[in-house]
């Protein structure tokens, strides 16, 4: 029988704070499964609060570094991934401070296999063009948003961190993260709505980022 979701959750968190805790230990191949568990999401993160390829790389090297720099600090009972990627998140913000970083390059361009996957891809040509056009117009509205829309949206709905996890990333209470994702996706509405994004026959722009 399989299990609910929030059962999975729970023993893939179990499952990562173990990795942690065998790592600490000196486990190497724990340490290896932690680096090709969580680089990617740290990786995609980074890249969609900065918006710039060999900067997000620099800042997932240098988070996945602090990562295992800090491990014998970390609390057990605490989710890992929320923990990672609050030290990407500071990280990222530290780095456009320091910059004042302008995109060099526009999001849209960016290699296929880095980019989020938004919606399921088929066997249906036209239906992937259509698809593959979807990414672009969402892919541009999110790097549209201002900063603290575009990160909140990114750790709901591409990383799946639950509100809590979401509160401890940003450092605001769950309120916060509640009433932030509410403006978010109402202006991520308004964005794909004025470019033409999709809508259905509500009239309201489909596709959840």
């Amino acid at each position: 029988m399989a299990l609910p979701p929030t059962s999975l959750t729970a023993v893939a968190g179990n499952d990562d704070r173990d990795l942690v805790a065998r790592a600490r230990r000196g486990d190497e191949d724990a340490a290896g499964e932690l680096v090709q568990r969580f680089r990617r999401p740290a990786y995609l993160l980074a890249l969609q609060l900065l918006g710039n390829p060999d900067d997000a790389f620099d800042v997932a090297q240098d988070s996945l570094l602090r990562f295992f720099s800090k491990l014998n600090r970390f609390e057990t009972e605490r989710p890992v991934k929320p923990w990672l990627l609050a030290i990407v998140r500071n990280r990222a913000r530290d780095l456009l401070r320091r910059k004042r970083v302008r995109k060099t390059e526009p999001l849209e361009s960016e290699p296929e296999h880095f980019r989020p996957e938004l919606i399921d891809a088929t066997a249906n040509p036209e239906r992937d063009v259509a698809q593959q056009q979807l990414r672009e117009k969402l892919w541009q509205a999110l790097a549209a948003l201002p900063p603290a829309q575009r990160e909140i949206l990114v750790l709901r709905d591409y990383q799946d961190l639950s509100y809590a996890e979401i509160a401890h990333v940003l450092a605001i209470p769950i309120g916060t993260v509640m009433s932030r994702l509410h403006r978010a996706r109402a202006t991520l509405r308004q964005l794909l709505v004025s470019g033409g994004g999709w809508e259905n026959e509500d009239g309201a722009a489909r596709g959840d980022v």
